[in-house]
């Protein structure tokens, strides 16, 4: 069942943000996190020692497992970043910057 129809949600059309080279779409009000889960992206960062990967662990913003680069800025946490059409959005390995 449509979760949106559950809750008679009415959301704004959607837009596109272009994820790794692949465009997905994304409605307003979404955070980037429920917009890479809900085109079945788990995961878009990998750990810096043992490259293992990560996705939305909190939710929240207090961890950092939801690191991506959006705009060619790094270290910037999914899960609180609102989408926004256009939004260039990349995963990460490690902390993100060069080491």
């Amino acid at each position: 069942m449509n979760p949106l129809r559950l809750v008679r949600a009415r959301p704004g059309a959607p837009f596109t943000v272009t994820f790794d080279d692949r465009e997905i779409e994304a409605l307003p009000g979404q955070t980037l996190a429920a917009a890479l889960w809900s085109c079945g992206v788990t995961a878009w960062r990998t750990t810096r020692g043992a490259g293992r990967p990560r996705g939305v662990f909190c939710g929240i913003g207090v961890c950092f497992d939801c690191l991506v680069t959006v705009d060619g800025r790094p270290d910037q946490r999914a899960c609180l970043v609102p989408a926004a059409p256009g939004a260039v959005v990349r995963s990460q390995a490690g902390w993100g910057h060069d080491e």
